[in-house]
C-alpha cells in the first residue's frame, strides 16, 4: 500500500506548499512543493514528500529543498527535486540528486511539413522510424566506438561530434551548455561503463524514452514561437533519452564508491540513498567529473539520434533536410548537477544545483543563453504522455528568484510501472492510442503498457502550475501523432 505523507503542510500561495523545517530536527531548510491542490493530493502518497524533507537535511543546502509539480518517488531525491548546496560552505553532491540516467533529456526538431499532408502517410512514416531508430533494452546502434573515441565523446560531447562533421554550429547553439559540460573526467569513468557505452551512442533505449512525431497544436506566445520556428499545423519530432548503460554504470559506481564517505566527513543521513560527499573533496570532484562525462555522452547520443531521424525523414519524403526545414529547436537536460552562481540572501554564491527530473529555465537576458534565445529565455521542453500532449515553455525571472532557474521536466508518474502493466492486462494500448489518432510502435506490449497515458499525471495541469507560478511560460502545445518506444 502506498505510504501517505503524515507531516505538516502549510500553504504559501496558490501554487506553493511548505514543509516547515521545524517539523524535523535534522532539516536545515524548509521543503517547498510547487503544486495545485489536486497535484498536491497526488503527491502526498508514494513517499516523494518524505524525500523532500530528507533532502532538506543535506549539508550546505541553501534556501529550500524544492519539488516541482511532477514530483514522485525516486532514488534518494524525489523525481522533480531541486536542491542547491553551497560549494564553499561544505555543500555536498549526491548521485541520488542526479539519478541513474544522467542527462536524460529532450531534443526537439521542427519542420516545414504540414501535419495534414503527413497524416495520410503517417503509418508508413512511423514504421520506417521504428525500423531505423535503434530502441529497446540493451539494443546497440550502428556506431561502434573505440575506447579512444568514447573518451573524446566523454570529454567533448556534441562539440567533439561537430569536429567530426556530425553536429552543426546551429545544433551546438541550440543545445543546453553547448552540448558539453567542461571539467568532464573520462579517467573517472570505469572500464565497465566504457564497455556498456561502446555500442549505445545513437540509441534510444527503453522505459519512458521515445521518439515522437508531433503536430504544433496551439501557440500561446507567438513572438517566442516565431524565434523557435514553431507554427501551428507544422510537424515536429521529439527525442527523449539519456546516457544509456554508460550513465547508469557511472551512477552505480559512484553510489558504491561514496558509501563510506558520509562517515568520513561526519555526515548523518536519514536515508542511505542520499549518499554524498562534499563537492570540495576528492570523492566529490571524482563523481562530478564522471557525471559530467556521462552528461556529455548523453548529448552526443541525442545528437546522433537527431542525425539519424533527419536522414530518415529526408529519404522518406524524397527531399533534402534543408528543403524540409529540419532544424533543432533546443535540447535540454533534466537529470544533472551543475556548478552555478546564484544570488542567495542578496549575495552571489557558488552552488552545486541538483536537478533530478527538473529542467533548467533561465530567463530572458541570462548570460548563458545563446544569442538567439537571449530575448525570449531558455527554451524548456516538457514531454507529456503518448496520448495527450507535450509542451514548449520558456524560462522566466521568477525561476531565478525561487528555484535556481528550474522548472518541471514532464508529466510525472502516478502509477508505478508494475501497477501500469497490471492495469493494462487484457487491453491493447496500441489500439486505444490508434483510436485517438496516435500510431504507436514498441518492441513489446509490456513497453506500451507501462507507459500508457493513465500512468502519468495530466501534463496540462503540471504545465499550467509552473506557468501560473511564474517558473516558465507557455509557448506552444505539441500533440502526438506517432510514437516509437523500446
Amino acid at each position: 500500500m502506498a505510504k501517505t505523507f503524515d507531516g505538516p503542510i502549510e500553504q504559501i500561495d496558490a501554487y506553493r506548499w511548505r514543509l516547515p523545517r521545524s517539523w524535523r530536527s535534522d532539516m536545515r531548510v524548509d521543503g517547498v512543493i510547487y503544486a495545485t491542490q489536486k497535484l498536491l493530493d497526488e503527491a502526498l502518497t508514494g513517499g516523494g514528500c518524505d524525500q523532500v524533507a530528507n533532502v532538506a537535511t543535506l549539508p550546505g543546502i541553501v534556501s529550500a529543498s524544492l519539488a516541482m509539480p511532477d514530483i514522485h518517488w525516486g532514488y534518494g531525491f524525489p523525481i522533480g527535486g531541486v536542491a542547491a548546496t553551497d560549494v564553499e560552505q561544505g555543500g555536498v553532491i549526491s548521485p541520488g540528486g542526479v539519478g541513474y540516467d544522467i542527462n536524460c533529456g529532450v531534443r526537439l526538431l521542427r519542420s516545414d511539413l504540414d501535419a495534414k499532408d503527413v497524416r495520410p502517410r503517417l503509418k508508413a512514416l512511423v514504421d520506417q522510424l521504428f525500423r531505423d531508430v535503434p530502441a529497446g533494452v540493451g539494443v546497440g546502434g550502428p556506431v561502434q566506438l573505440s575506447r579512444g573515441e568514447t573518451t573524446k565523446i566523454l570529454e567533448g560531447g556534441s562539440r567533439y561530434l561537430a569536429g567530426r562533421g556530425l553536429a552543426s554550429q546551429e545544433d551546438i547553439a541550440a543545445t543546453e551548455s553547448g552540448g558539453c559540460l567542461e571539467g568532464a573526467d573520462a579517467e573517472a569513468v570505469s572500464k565497465e561503463a566504457y564497455h556498456r557505452g561502446s555500442d549505445q551512442c545513437g540509441t534510444l533505449g527503453s522505459g519512458n524514452h521515445f521518439t515522437e512525431v508531433q503536430v504544433v497544436d496551439e501557440v500561446f506566445d507567438r513572438a517566442a514561437a516565431e524565434v523557435l520556428g514553431l507554427c501551428e499545423g507544422k510537424v515536429t519530432v521529439m527525442i527523449h533519452c539519456g546516457s544509456r548503460g554508460l550513465g547508469h554504470q557511472v551512477c552505480d559506481d559512484a553510489i558504491r564508491d561514496l558509501r563510506s564517505a558520509p562517515a568520513r566527513y561526519g555526515i548523518q543521513l536519514p536515508d542511505r540513498q542520499l549518499v554524498c560527499a562534499p563537492v570540495n573533496s576528492p570523492e566529490g570532484w571524482r563523481y562530478l567529473g564522471a557525471m559530467r562525462a556521462a552528461a556529455n555522452f548523453a548529448w552526443a547520443n541525442r545528437q546522433l539520434l537527431a542525425n539519424l531521424i533527419r536522414a530518415t525523414l529526408a529519404r522518406f519524403f524524397g527531399q533534402s533536410e534543408q528543403s524540409l526545414g529540419l532544424r533543432q529547436v533546443y535540447d535540454v537536460a533534466h537529470n544533472v548537477a551543475k556548478i552555478e552562481t546564484h544570488v542567495v540572501d542578496g549575495k552571489p554564491r557558488t552552488l552545486c544545483v541538483h536537478r533530478k527530473g527538473a529542467t533548467r529555465a533561465f530567463p530572458p537576458g541570462h548570460g548563458e543563453l545563446a544569442a538567439a534565445y537571449r530575448d525570449i529565455g531558455q527554451p524548456v521542453l516538457i514531454p507529456g504522455d503518448m496520448g495527450r500532449a507535450s509542451y514548449v515553455l520558456a524560462g522566466a525571472t521568477t525561476a531565478m528568484e525561487q528555484t535556481f532557474g528550474s522548472t518541471c521536466h514532464g508529466a510525472g508518474r502516478v502509477l508505478s510501472r508494475h501497477a501500469a502493466i497490471a492495469r493494462a492486462r487484457g487491453r491493447r494500448i496500441d489500439q486505444e492510442l490508434a483510436s485517438v489518432g496516435v500510431i504507436a510502435r514498441a518492441r513489446s506490449r509490456e513497453g506500451l503498457a507501462e507507459e500508457q497515458p493513465e500512468a502519468y499525471k495530466d501534463v496540462e495541469a503540471v504545465v499550467e502550475c509552473v506557468h501560473q507560478a511564474g517558473l516558465s511560460r507557455k509557448v506552444a502545445r505539441l500533440r502526438p501523432m506517432g510514437v516509437i518506444k523500446g
